[in-house]
Formats: C-alpha cells, structure tokens, sequence
C-alpha cells in the first residue's frame, strides 16, 4: 500500500527520490486513530484529535521536499501533530527538534514515539510562533500549520543558507511559501502554490 501511495505521489508530481523513499518507509497507518486505519494510504487528509489533522502524503511530500534535508541536518518542526510528518523528516536523516501547542496531541504523541523507531532529538510543549531560540540555529524549519503572517521569529532562528517552509495566509486556504537565509538580515522567497491547513495559533496570553 506505501509503494502503491508513492506511486500515485509521482503522478501528482512528486520527483524528489529521497523523500518519495521516506514516505515509502513511514509506516503511516499507525500514526492514525484506528478507525481511519483502512484509509492511511490514501492520499488524503484526517482527524487526529484536538482539531488537528494529518496532513495529505502529497502536502508532506512537497514541504519535506521544499525543505531539501540533508543527512544530519538540524530541522525545527512547528506542529508536531501525530508524529508523521516527524517521521518523514528524521526518515530523511535529519535531527527534529519539533513543538507541538496543544497539550492533549503533546502529551499523547510524546508516548507514541516511546513506541516508535522514529523519534525526535526534542518534543516541546510550546508556542511554534516563538520558535526555540535555545536551540538554533537550524538548517530547517518547517511549519505544518497555516501561519496568517509570517513569524519573524523563525526567521532570526535559520542559519545561513537555512530553510523555511511555511503556508502563509488568513483565509481558508495559504500558499507555500519558502525563505532561504542569504545573509544576515536578507531572505529570498518563493511560492508554491494554495494548501489548506488548520490555522497556526499564537500564545498572547500563555499557554492553556
């Protein structure tokens, strides 16, 4: 079924070998609530509690591949979600540092990984709008929830020639957006296309 998906990700346009390898690794059925189990190679979204949801395979493959990892790379996730996106991002041979603002999915994914060959250098229970200054720089940064502006906060957070892969926008749906630190103050920046995520929220008053 995971060679099936992949295949189908290449219809769709999906080159990027080493990432089309990842997906094809990841065992996505068991980042999924069991009665969606059937359905975990589709390619499609679904809930995963909190009301949050595992993004599609396509939406994973196109970020993982905007973020061009590279073995040992130090990547910064802002959604952790269930853990699959994680997964694929360490499947790649990166080192994640990913945080994750709602406690219920926190608390939950956090034992998961205990259970899982696939995990992080560093869970934290956190605002993603704020990054994690304490361990940047990082070569990456991957958002995996719908930011209205851009935080500036990740940006500072990129080490130069680091990535940024964010869907930016207010409405229901944002576009792909991706920075890559070029100097110190300076980024160049392109656009991918429209994705719906749930919306990134951001901690004004502290976490709750």
């Amino acid at each position: 079924m995971r060679n099936h998906l992949v295949a189908e990700l290449k219809t769709k346009g999906i080159t990027d070998e080493n990432v089309l390898r990842a997906i094809a690794k990841v065992p996505r059925h068991l980042y999924l609530d069991s009665s969606f189990e059937a359905h975990a190679y589709q390619d499609k979204a679904f809930p995963i509690g909190a009301n949050q949801t595992i993004s599609q395979p396509y939406t994973v493959a196109i970020q993982s591949s905007l973020l061009d990892v590279k073995t040992g790379d130090k990547i910064l996730e802002v959604g952790t979600g269930c853990g699959y996106q994680t997964a694929v991002l360490i499947a790649l041979g990166a080192k994640v540092y990913t945080i994750e603002r709602q406690l219920e999915l926190f608390k939950k994914t956090k034992l998961f990984f205990q259970q899982m060959p696939y995990r992080p250098k560093k869970m934290i229970y956190g605002d993603g709008y704020i990054g994690c200054a304490g361990q940047a720089p990082f070569d990456g940064v991957i958002v995996t929830a719908g930011a209205p502006q851009l935080p500036q906060a990740l940006l500072k957070q990129l080490r130069l020639g680091g990535r940024l892969v964010i869907p930016v926008g207010e409405g229901n749906t944002q576009l792909m957006h991706k920075y890559i630190k070029t100097a110190t103050t300076k980024f160049s920046k392109s656009l991918h296309g429209e994705f719906r995520f749930v919306p990134l929220l951001e901690d004004k008053e502290g976490l709750n």
